[in-house]
């Protein structure tokens, strides 16, 4: 009989852990498909009046973004399905195509510039895309790679310069088209992901050392940046200047109050707030939806970035590629989600970060899908133990 009791108990615990971790992937799928879903009926009603002013549908940057979320869906399987040792093995052909990318969109004639920056990217007709976007989800994947590698079958050298120089060249291509926020986005997400692969503090004050130059040189260098800084400051300097987005974007917020105005109900989207649909599209959120459902989409945010992480940490010594992947991905959603709050509540000085799965920006919502769909299947081999 005791023989049958523990096997009886076992069996118990294994449904239940097993169970446990089958709500918890469902609860991660459910987690993006609301932040996704909510994100394109958010964005419709941010952006209808700025396409009628475009004088196209009202349905013109939603349904640009929901072609972009269809899209996602072929890389998105593959996140799922192929073989790791082939995403492993394709990952420093990845980084070099997106490096590739970046370097035509500062080069060639098919970049665009917009806003003061080169960041756009449009070939033989095609929806311009953002090669910046696509460096995250390589770079991570790069770094994941190179980490599961054992320190001993590497160079002490190679072992510190390799991962660094990936980082380094990305974030100076992406600074060199101007693309300020995207950089220190991409800098911020390769710093934490190598501290993940156990360099040291002293390496990283020599990588931020050679970093530093190139990126005061960009701040600097452009008169408007330095406007941009000194009204954050100095905020009573210049209240209807370069300070007018994030002060309207604070008033657009206040009148949300707790319950907001409803959907669809919002006048600051109505030409009072630039790039309301874009980056400060959470401002109309909070003007229609209010206190109460800013919180529950933050909160939808945290339970994101709390699986990613566990999913990180339940594959540190079972599977590490996986678990620096999850580390890296749910880092950068993380930093992206927090960069842009803090932006239109007046935090940090005004720059171009996209909120994940809301802003319009059809590049962004294809990297972030994707980013999902390898964080699930990280949850799922977290479950098997690191196996597939």
């Amino acid at each position: 009989m005791d023989g049958y009791d523990d096997y009886h108990l076992n069996t118990q615990a294994k449904s239940g852990a097993t169970g446990r971790t089958v709500n918890t992937i469902l609860l991660f799928a459910a987690v993006t498909t609301l932040l996704t879903v909510g994100g394109l009926v958010m964005l419709y009603s941010a952006s209808y009046n700025e396409a009628l002013s475009f004088e196209v549908a009202p349905a013109y940057f939603v349904r640009r973004q929901l072609i972009f979320a269809l899209v996602a869906l072929l890389p998105m399987a593959l996140a799922l399905l192929l073989p790791k040792q082939l995403i492993g093995r394709l990952s420093g052909l990845l980084l070099l195509g997106v490096v590739a990318l970046l370097a035509l969109t500062l080069f060639s004639s098919f970049g665009q510039q917009k806003f003061g920056s080169r960041r756009w990217l449009a070939i033989a007709g095609l929806p311009a895309i953002q090669p910046s976007e696509f460096a995250k989800i390589a770079l991570a994947l790069f770094l994941a790679a190179y980490g599961e590698r054992p320190p001993s079958s590497k160079h002490p050298l190679t072992h510190v310069l390799v991962p660094s120089l990936a980082v380094l060249l990305t974030t100076i291509l992406i600074l060199a088209g101007r693309d300020y926020s995207s950089a220190l986005l991409v800098l911020l997400q390769g710093l934490i992901m190598l501290v993940g692969l156990g360099l040291s503090m002293g390496y990283l004050i020599v990588l931020l050392l050679f970093i530093t130059p190139p990126a005061l040189v960009a701040l600097f260098g452009q008169g408007y940046r330095i406007r941009r800084l000194v009204s954050f400051l100095l905020p009573s300097l210049d209240p209807k200047g370069i300070n007018y987005q994030v002060s309207v974007s604070l008033k657009a917020i206040r009148r949300g109050g707790l319950f907001g105005v409803g959907l669809g109900n919002g006048i600051y989207k109505e030409g009072l707030l630039p790039e309301v649909h874009s980056d400060f599209i959470f401002a109309s959120i909070a003007e229609e939806i209010g206190f109460i459902g800013v919180v529950l989409i933050i909160a939808l945010f945290i339970i994101y970035i709390h699986l990613g992480f566990t999913a990180a940490r339940r594959l540190w010594d079972s599977d590490r590629f996986f678990s620096l992947l999850a580390f890296g991905l749910t880092t950068m959603v993380g930093l992206q989600a927090l960069l842009n709050l803090a932006v239109v509540t007046a935090l940090l000085p005004p720059t171009g970060v996209p909120l994940p799965f809301f802003s319009q920006g059809g590049t962004n919502l294809l990297v972030m899908l994707t980013s999902s769909a390898f964080i699930a299947r990280a949850l799922v081999r977290a479950q098997r133990g690191g196996q597939r």
